[in-house]
C-alpha cells in the first residue's frame, strides 16, 4: 500500500466512524449530512487503489488500517440498515395516523358521537 492509499483509507475511515456515531444515535440528519464529505473520500480512496493497479496484501500498519476500515464500513452498513427500518416504522405510524377516521351513524340515522380524539401535532424527532 502507498502513502496515498493509507492516507486516502484512514480519512474515509475517520468519516465513517462519525458516521457511524451519528447513526448509533439515530441522527438521521447528521448523517445524511455527510453524504458528499463520504462520496469525495470513498473517489480519493478508490482513485488512490486505482493508481495502484494490483492492490498487495496489506501488512504492519496498512493491514491496520484496512481492517478498522472493513470494520467500520461492516458496522455502517447495519446502521444504515437499521435507520431505514426505524424510519420505515416511523413513517408508517404517521401514515396510520393520518388516516381519516371513517364516518359512522348512531341508532337514530344521525352522525355517531365520537369521544376519541386525533393527534393534532406530531413531533420532527421520534
Amino acid at each position: 500500500m502507498t502513502a496515498d492509499l493509507i492516507e486516502a483509507a484512514v480519512g474515509l475511515a475517520d468519516l465513517l466512524a462519525r458516521e457511524n456515531l451519528a447513526l448509533r444515535g439515530l441522527d438521521l440528519p447528521g448523517a445524511a449530512a455527510m453524504f458528499e464529505a463520504k462520496q469525495r473520500a470513498l473517489n480519493v480512496f478508490v482513485a488512490a487503489q486505482g493508481a495502484l493497479g494490483a492492490v498487495p496484501r496489506p501488512t504492519g500498519p496498512a493491514r491496520e488500517v484496512a481492517e478498522r476500515l472493513g470494520a467500520l464500513a461492516d458496522e455502517n452498513r447495519a446502521l444504515l440498515e437499521r435507520a431505514i427500518a426505524v424510519q420505515g416504522r416511523v413513517l408508517g405510524t404517521l401514515a396510520r395516523a393520518a388516516q381519516p377516521v371513517a364516518s359512522r351513524y348512531g341508532a337514530r340515522g344521525g352522525p355517531a358521537y365520537d369521544d376519541r380524539r386525533t393527534a393534532i401535532a406530531l413531533s420532527a424527532k421520534a
